[in-house]
């Protein structure tokens, strides 16, 4: 659950360091259950940390600006909708294979790089650049990709502004998270026992308390144009993760 929340704002991958550190517990539950019920806590640590724009979203639903809002983030959602359809099996063998994700954490690594090619000046999302952002959260669906690092790094070579750029790509988060939990209990065939259910109940709520100040950490860090920092820690991990295993 502190690994989730950590790595799910900072643009390291979360999934990734889910499948390593599963390997190293020795942790065996079928499907992604384990990464569903981490993506639940920082879910609830999104919805806590952006409440007051979430309310003021609800506030002015009538309104045609709110309104073009949610059409856009709606249509960035597209991508990761057909990806999961389409190309389930490919997504879950990356869960299952720690070389995969090494090979993906390295790709992560080089993305971050690109974020020093941002565009100094500031532009409105619109929907060439909402589909171009969808597309890259699609990607990051694999294990090792950092959904945050594509996303965020995408916005701002488009020429995105910093703050709005990290909170369009954690909007995105929302429905996708969601997603995922709602496929997961719908597809899996564990069986919930009392002695099982606890230890997931406890990585919501750890995933949730560090997520939440993993978030405030990284918007520090993207008004400081340091992004491409995280670059080298995944190059480094995604080697080590692939040469080990």
């Amino acid at each position: 659950g502190a690994l989730q929340g950590l790595t799910e704002f900072l643009p390291i991958s979360s999934s990734g360091h889910l499948v390593i550190m599963q390997h190293l517990l020795n942790v065996n539950i079928a499907g992604n259950l384990v990464e569903v019920a981490a993506h639940v806590g920082t879910l609830l640590s999104v919805l806590v940390f952006y409440k007051k724009e979430i309310i003021n979203i609800y506030l002015t639903l009538e309104t045609k600006e709110t309104q073009s809002y949610l059409a856009i983030l709606f249509l960035a959602t597209i991508p990761s909708i057909l990806f999961v359809l389409y190309a389930k099996n490919f997504i879950l063998a990356f869960f299952e294979s720690q070389k995969y994700v090494g090979v993906a954490l390295f790709l992560t690594g080089i993305v971050l790089f690109l974020s020093i090619l941002s565009k100094k000046t500031s532009s409105a999302i619109n929907i060439r650049k909402a589909v171009l952002i969808g597309l890259a959260q699609a990607f990051a669906i694999i294990p090792g990709i950092s959904r945050s690092g594509m996303t965020i790094t995408t916005a701002l070579i488009l020429g995105i502004a910093k703050k709005e750029a990290a909170k369009f790509s954690f909007f995105l988060a929302i429905p996708a998270i969601l997603g995922a939990t709602v496929l997961t209990i719908f597809d899996s065939k564990f069986v919930f026992e009392s002695t099982f259910i606890l230890p997931i109940a406890l990585i919501v709520v750890v995933s949730f308390i560090s997520g939440y100040y993993a978030l405030k950490a990284l918007i520090k860090v993207l008004e400081s144009g340091k992004l491409y920092y995280f670059g080298f820690y995944c190059l480094i991990i995604g080697l080590i993760s692939f040469l080990s295993f």
